[in-house]
């Protein structure tokens, strides 16, 4: 059932955490998704970064409706096609690295969340006039929180989600949230190749429970 795009904004501000994940392996996503959400997450972005990623997310999205409080958006997105497809596969929302307008566009007409990529207030100012009231700060470890503090000087209303190099420590997390932003995304900065390939998805689960409790603390100050 497609969730209201009010409803994912909210879910992401509550949980203050977005993890950002690619496998081309479904099963290993499968696992990781339920490690994910044992940890306290409720909104995922599957990548489309393989040649096989519409196929994984396909089944993963499928995979995912035993959760019924999950949502489950893609991220990468560059094309209308691709976000036609996706749309299809049953994506909640939609992550562009770029200001794409044929992709906000696809998403709207189909009442679907974009979120575009934006690096100037420039860009940001264009995703808001686009109809986009959430941005994607990217890449984040060239940005830093100065952007946000600074985007949000001018257009205090759009709310802003950092990813790339945020990391699941005190000292980047408050940096972020002190700067304004309403969640982050977090990747490679998360999730240990080394976990994932021996199986140590409890070990993922107890990441996750740490940095969402550091967000939770940061949150309090």
């Amino acid at each position: 059932m497609k969730k209201d795009k009010k409803h994912i904004t909210l879910s992401m501000r509550n949980v203050g955490m977005i993890p950002v994940f690619n496998h081309t392996d479904i099963e290993t996503c499968k696992k990781v998704l339920d490690a994910t959400y044992r940890g306290g997450v409720r909104v995922f972005e599957f990548t489309n970064r393989t040649d096989n990623s519409l196929e994984v997310f396909t089944e993963l999205y499928k995979y995912a409706q035993k959760y019924t409080d999950l949502i489950l958006g893609i991220g990468t997105i560059f094309t209308k096609e691709q976000t036609e497809k996706y749309i299809a596969a049953g994506a909640d929302f939609i992550v562009s690295p770029a200001l794409i307008e044929e992709v906000i566009t696809t998403c709207y007409e189909n009442d679907i969340l974009a979120i575009p990529g934006c690096a100037t207030l420039t860009e940001v100012y264009n995703a808001s006039q686009l109809g986009c009231k959430t941005v994607k700060a990217f890449p984040g470890n060239l940005l830093g929180p100065a952007f946000v503090k600074s985007i949000k000087s001018v257009l205090p209303n759009i709310e802003v989600m950092p990813t790339g190099g945020v990391k699941p420590t005190k000292e980047n997390l408050s940096e972020w949230f002190h700067s304004g932003v309403i969640c982050v995304g977090m990747g490679s900065q998360l999730f240990s190749k080394t976990d994932i390939d021996s199986g140590n998805f409890d070990k993922l689960s107890t990441d996750i429970k740490q940095a969402l409790w550091l967000i939770d603390e940061i949150r309090k100050n």
